[in-house]
């Protein structure tokens, strides 16, 4: 897809300016790549009479289908067959309107560092765009930029010129001229290029409606089809539209009596109106867990034992947090996680940040290295204590994050849950619950044999006799001059498990595999382990996936029939079925 920027100056106003608006040098061919493609930026002409500049969206096909995961996404919407066939690659739509802003983001702005009066300066401009799908017609396209100040030029594109009686298509050659800020007219653009496909790529969210009114600012208020435009470009959801189109009358309003939208907004007194209501634990966990991540300065983030992704969807929120990982050994509660996360309705920026996959803690894996940190919150209970070495050494041995957070239970503050009758834990699939001093030694232990610094911190209310609900640990790994020292602990951890506390070997018993079903604890699961099970087959998990979990697999893949499961202390290979 394709689409030009002209503009013409004098010698006081040359029209290469256009380079300093655009924030791309007009003698460089630029490549930018974006979530389907690579997005092409060059001039085929530029002196100081004339400057043209061109946007040539260049979509992957592949990348396309890869990345729709919902109905309709990437697809003509009116195609049985979308994913094969579509006009997506070459028609201007939604992915030309999220290319605009992300290669020409500056200028969308109205920013301009090197010449800062550039931005303000109304220009004489043409838009040209050559294949436009346009529901409504040429009529429609004038009905919409008319009012906006452009001459505007719609011809429809023929179906073959070599055929003529075969018609029109649907698609129009369009033209836009007048004059405009660069900023306002892209902004044009941004907002009516899907608005007239009627289509988009990616799942329309809630943040939509903030971008539809940033983009709005300042004329979409004033448009006389502004429910039309709220309503396409917001793909009709009803909730949605009405969101916007309750502010965009609030700031006309507000423009009219000239004071702020938030002074007219003012019938709920927030201070007196809000009650406030106690926090739960498990809110507070998560609260506590982010700010020791953003204490360390960690961007990548491992989420291990991540359940249904409570605490994946808290750091999502943070943008510091570039890319999150969510591991666990239930495909059930990934499955869970996938739905609760809202990942196929999620915007294609959010949606490159998260990734959930299965795995277990049983076995090292090398997909968990090289991140700033990894989180085990609620998840060192749920694993029976001779497979603790295993654990240890796949996260603090061979995974190795600069920063780990681990979160457990304190068994001492059990005593203050009236519905918790005594000497039971909080959750049946916990294995044990320790007290503060077991818990610490513990975490120096592991610490000292990986080389790794802790420290201690209450989450929720301290109580003075028995201490907090929860307890929480931070360990930080030190300089690597230790690295000599570090590898012997790390070995002796290996022959620990591999004189039998690793995961993978049988025990007498009847229970069912280790690893917690996919409904336990509120803010992670726990790492699958293999356990005996009376009648010779192997234990699998209450939602069907064999606890072993060596196998590993991205949630948009089936697992296999059979997973195949190495023990570390076993050259056999078992089938654990599934």
């Amino acid at each position: 897809m394709f689409l030009t920027i002209n503009t013409t100056g004098s010698a006081d106003h040359p029209a290469t300016d256009l380079g300093f608006l655009l924030h791309k040098h007009p003698d460089r061919a630029q490549a930018f790549s974006t979530a389907h493609g690579t997005a092409h930026v060059f001039y085929p002409e530029a002196d100081a009479r004339r400057c043209t500049a061109a946007l040539l969206l260049e979509v992957d096909p592949v990348a396309l289908v890869r990345r729709s995961r919902g109905k309709g996404r990437g697809g003509s919407p009116d195609a049985a067959l979308s994913q094969y066939v579509n006009d997506r690659p070459y028609a201007a739509s939604s992915l030309l309107a999220v290319a605009l802003g992300s290669v020409f983001s500056s200028a969308m702005k109205g920013q301009c560092a090197a010449r800062p009066e550039l931005p303000a300066r109304m220009l004489p401009l043409r838009l040209e765009i050559p294949a436009l799908p346009a529901r409504g017609g040429a009529e429609l396209v004038r009905r919409l930029f008319e009012p906006l100040g452009w001459t505007v030029r719609a011809e429809p594109v023929p179906l073959d010129e070599t055929f003529p009686e075969w018609g029109d298509s649907r698609y129009l050659r369009v033209v836009l001229e007048g004059e405009a800020t660069l900023a306002r007219a892209l902004r044009h653009l941004y907002v009516l290029l899907p608005v007239l496909d009627d289509a988009k790529h990616y799942w329309v969210s809630a943040d939509e409606v903030d971008k539809l009114l940033r983009a709005g600012e300042g004329w979409l208020e004033h448009h006389p089809d502004q429910n039309l435009i709220a309503g396409r470009y917001l793909a009709r959801r009803r909730v949605l539209t009405r969101d916007a189109l309750e502010r965009l009358e609030l700031a006309r309003l507000a423009e009219a009596d000239d004071v702020a939208a938030e002074e007219l907004d003012n019938a709920v007194d927030e201070e007196t109106d809000t009650v406030e209501k106690p926090v739960p634990l498990a809110v507070r966990r998560r609260e506590a867990i982010v700010a020791a991540l953003r204490e360390a300065e960690a961007a990548r983030v491992l989420d291990l034992g991540c359940g249904q992704g409570q605490l994946v969807g808290e750091l999502l929120k943070d943008g510091r947090f570039t890319e999150i990982v969510g591991m666990d050994v239930s495909m059930r509660a990934l499955h869970a996680a996938r739905r609760r996360l809202g990942l196929d309705r999620m915007s294609e920026r959010q949606a490159a940040r998260v990734r959930l996959v299965q795995g277990s803690l049983a076995y090292t894996d090398d997909r968990l290295k090289g991140y700033d940190a990894a989180v085990l919150s609620e998840v060192v209970e749920h694993v029976d204590p001779p497979r603790l070495p295993a654990l240890e050494y796949a996260v603090f041995g061979a995974a190795r994050p600069r920063t780990v957070v681990v979160t457990t239970p304190n068994a001492e503050y059990n005593v203050r849950w009236e519905s918790l009758p005594a000497g039971h834990v909080r959750h049946h699939d916990h294995r044990f619950e320790w007290n503060r001093e077991e818990f610490r030694g513990w975490a120096r232990e592991v610490a000292a044999r990986h080389g790794y610094a802790v420290d201690f911190r209450p989450v929720g209310n301290d109580d003075p006799q028995v201490g907090p609900p929860t307890q929480l640990a931070v360990f930080r790994r030190e300089a690597d001059e230790k690295a000599g020292a570090r590898s012997g602990a790390a070995r002796e951890t290996r022959d620990r498990v591999d004189r039998g506390g690793g995961a993978g070997t049988a025990a007498a018993g009847n229970g069912r595999a280790g690893g917690r079903t996919a409904g336990a604890a509120a803010d992670g699961g726990a790492v699958g382990v293999v356990r005996p099970v009376d009648g010779g087959r192997a234990g699998t998990d209450t939602d069907g996936v064999s606890a072993a979990g060596a196998a590993a697999h991205d949630v948009p893949v089936q697992p296999p029939s059979a997973v195949t499961v190495h023990s570390p202390t076993d050259t056999t290979t078992k089938e654990a079925a599934v």
